[in-house]
């Protein structure tokens, strides 16, 4: 879609929203870039205790953005760990490698939003299925470039992880 095309105004009501869930979190899909005019993406994750989000990864086209609407998030920025509380905001530019999980002992409910906007959804539906065996990670990695979702080894967030227990 042209980023200039206007769009209609979009309301999701939480009620109606879909989800896609995996073993550790449930994902409420509000907005996909087919029906922003391709200017963003949002969805909102709310994480088990302790739960692991996304490994370290970078997305060469799109800014994402955190804004944590309950709990505690530990994420990775670079080489930087942190912990994102309750009204933190998480800026995160193109080819910036990052990773989150909820913070070791906390839950976690964040609102992300990406720009400009890609058919993350299918993303997260496929992500969802190969958490619970219904698909294979050879899919996701297949997927890379169609959902801008670019995979990096980082022994900082693996450290991190094997911290946790």
């Amino acid at each position: 879609m042209n980023m200039t095309q206007t769009f209609a105004p979009i309301l999701t009501r939480a009620a109606e929203a879909e989800t896609t869930a995996d073993p550790s979190s449930v994902m409420t899909l509000l907005a996909d870039s087919d029906t922003t005019g391709g200017l963003l993406t949002s969805y909102r994750s709310s994480f088990a205790k302790g739960a692991v989000g996304a490994p370290a990864h970078f997305h060469t086209k799109a800014s994402e953005m955190f804004f944590v609407l309950g709990g505690s998030l530990q994420v990775l920025v670079g080489e930087e760990l942190t912990v994102l509380e309750q009204g933190d905001f998480l800026l995160v530019p193109p080819r910036t490698p990052h990773a989150f999980a909820a913070a070791p002992g906390a839950e976690a409910d964040v609102l992300f939003v990406f720009t400009p906007g890609m058919a993350r959804f299918d993303y997260l539906r496929l992500l969802g299925r190969v958490m619970r065996g219904e698909a294979s990670f050879e899919e996701i990695k297949e997927s890379s470039e169609r959902f801008d979702n670019h995979y990096v080894d980082s022994p900082v967030w693996q450290r991190a992880l094997a911290e946790r227990g």
